[in-house]
């Protein structure tokens, strides 16, 4: 794969060129991804967005409660070409970051209509069709951004909601993300409706933030790996101390 500045990319490609160097095998565990995070000093985000690229051009796979293993030893002919673009956790972080002073910005300028219309996707949101949920979700934020007033705001929200589509890395991610933390969510969502009724721009700022954190939180859980593995080795070592107790 090209390197082209993103970091996540420059990790694929470093981990990638490990395992056609003969750094790790066929069959092969990798380090653990709190390891590979360490090493390459950057985020869990950024690692997991490496490990799913990778996982996507078939060089590994996460197997959940065991780690993650090596698949395939050589890097297909099509990776060359191949371009992820945005991934789902540097989107969300852009996110953050716009949304949340769209947000501030939008406490001072919305009107009662306005507000009212979150109320109504609000209440889509828990619509059983997930489709149904997700495009309630989208106007929900896009109605935030129109209320600012401001048509390059509202332009720049719209686009970083279309890349969720257009890049297949934030596409596979988010696909994975489905059907789950929907009551945390409407909850999250009505407490940036509360602060925009309120016309608090903190209060607003804080609560949109806060939402999009747990966004990251969630796809973080949903991707994990080594959960399970942890947990049995933490029971292993319970029941070794236990053995030696019990063999005084």
């Amino acid at each position: 794969m090209p390197t082209n500045g993103k970091l996540y990319r420059m990790i694929a490609d470093s981990i990638a060129a490990d395992i056609e160097g003969g750094k790790y095998k066929l069959g092969d565990r990798l380090p653990t991804e709190r390891d590979l995070a360490e090493q390459f000093g950057v985020s869990r985000p950024t690692l997991r967005e490496a490990m799913i690229a990778l996982e996507m051009l078939g060089m590994i796979e996460a197997r959940h409660g065991l780690g993650i293993y090596v698949t395939r030893t050589q890097l297909p002919i099509m990776a060359s070409s191949f371009d992820f673009q945005i991934g789902a956790f540097e989107l969300i972080e852009a996110r953050r970051l716009f949304e949340g002073e769209a947000c501030a910005l939008a406490a001072t300028t919305i009107d009662d209509e306005q507000l009212a219309e979150l109320e109504r996707l609000m209440a889509l949101m828990g619509h059983e069709d997930e489709m149904e949920a997700e495009a309630a979700d989208r106007e929900f934020h896009l109605t935030i951004a129109r209320a600012t007033g401001n048509g390059a705001i509202t332009a720049t929200v719209e686009n970083l909601w279309e890349l969720r589509s257009r890049s297949p890395l934030a596409r596979a991610i988010l696909t994975r993300a489905r059907g789950g933390a929907l009551t945390p969510r409407i909850q999250e969502h009505a407490e940036v409706l509360e602060a925009l009724r309120r016309r608090d721009p903190a209060a607003a700022r804080q609560a949109m933030r806060h939402h999009l954190e747990r966004v990251i939180e969630h796809l973080l859980s949903i991707t994990e790996t080594e959960t399970a593995e942890r947990v049995k080795v933490e029971n292993e070592a319970r029941r070794s101390a236990i053995a030696k107790r019990v063999a005084i």
